[in-house]
């Protein structure tokens, strides 16, 4: 395991990256559109800048964001029209070009509402957290450009999309992780006329069933899964080992909350109700020898871009990994 990062590929943020010891890192997009960026040549180049810094370039991130379905870069894929064959295809060919350029893995979402959050709350010292209470959230409009989404429909198109891309993922031997819906609604409710199948435990076992290969899995948000479980200090390490065992996680996001589904708050990485170092022991007891990202981090006043705060995750993260491999098989 390795302590990694998806903030970018600025020289500044290489630098600081290399300072840390953060040595794997997962690229910004590099366009929202398959042109001169996403060439074999573009990625190359971006690739071959990258370890100049002494750091690996491990994932970059398809067009297929976490926004809400109206600012999402790939709309078609889940709104279906005559415009989804051509935007899956362009995504088909960034994962061609990727693995030519020789980075093989890639990261995205399939959402339609982004990822809601309500008021913040007061965390520790000065700080606030990220948070979201299901009963408080304003589904303003309360229907997205999508309309009315029944899971059926859903899972239509997340099936009709891993059909036609999870081949080519396989034939270039690229791994393609999705990233669970942040936050899980309850069945039945959802939000924003949205089933979101993606957002429970079931659902993402489902998902990683549909095709299976070794190159389809998760880009395994641990902060997320979390929000999912009704206790996830005693159940999230189980979740780790179902996936884990199966070699269905491909990248971690190393994250903490307090409380659980539809009423958290995300915690510092030593503030929350799960243990981190058992955690880690887990990721290590399946096998997992990717990258641990901390994907957000609570805004302390004073903390421009919140540097501080994903520097004390990185070094958190590093310590957990050394523990952990300390303590041996």
């Amino acid at each position: 395991m390795k302590a990694g990062t998806q903030h970018g590929h600025t020289d500044a943020i290489l630098r600081a990256c290399a300072g840390f010891g953060v040595n794997n890192i997962c690229s910004s997009l590099p366009s929202p559109k398959l042109d001169n960026a996403w060439t074999v040549d573009s990625l190359s180049r971006l690739k071959e800048r990258v370890e100049s810094f002494g750091i690996s370039l491990d994932m970059v991130p398809l067009p297929l964001s976490s926004y809400e379905i109206s600012r999402s870069e790939s709309p078609a894929v889940l709104l279906g029209g005559p415009d989804r064959d051509r935007q899956i295809d362009d995504i088909c060919q960034m994962i061609r070009n990727a693995a030519r350029a020789g980075i093989m893995q890639a990261k995205y979402n399939l959402t339609f509402i982004g990822i809601p959050r309500t008021t913040p709350a007061r965390g520790r010292g000065p700080s606030t957290y990220s948070t979201f209470v299901y009963a408080e959230g304003t589904q303003d409009p309360p229907l997205t450009i999508a309309g009315s989404v029944n899971a059926d429909l859903y899972w239509e198109r997340i099936t009709y999309f891993l059909e036609r891309v999870v081949p080519v993922a396989e034939q270039y031997k690229v791994r393609i992780g999705c990233h669970p819906q942040d936050p899980g609604m309850p069945r039945g409710k959802g939000w924003r006329g949205v089933e979101t199948v993606l957002g429970s435990v079931d659902g993402l076992k489902r998902f990683v069933s549909i095709k299976e290969s070794p190159y389809h899995g998760l880009n395994f948000c641990q902060g997320t899964v979390s929000e999912m479980l009704e206790k996830p200090g005693e159940e999230i390490f189980d979740v780790i080992r179902y996936f884990g065992t199966r070699k269905k996680i491909f990248s971690v996001h190393f994250r903490n909350i307090a409380g659980g589904f539809l009423n958290f708050r995300e915690t510092f990485i030593d503030d929350g109700d799960v243990n981190m170092l058992e955690a880690m022991r887990v990721y290590k007891e399946v096998g997992y020898d990717g990258m641990m990202m901390p994907d957000h981090v609570p805004h302390v006043e004073g903390d421009t871009g919140q540097v501080q705060g994903f520097a004390f995750a990185f070094g958190y993260i590093k310590a957990l990994i050394a523990a952990v491999n300390a303590e041996g098989c």
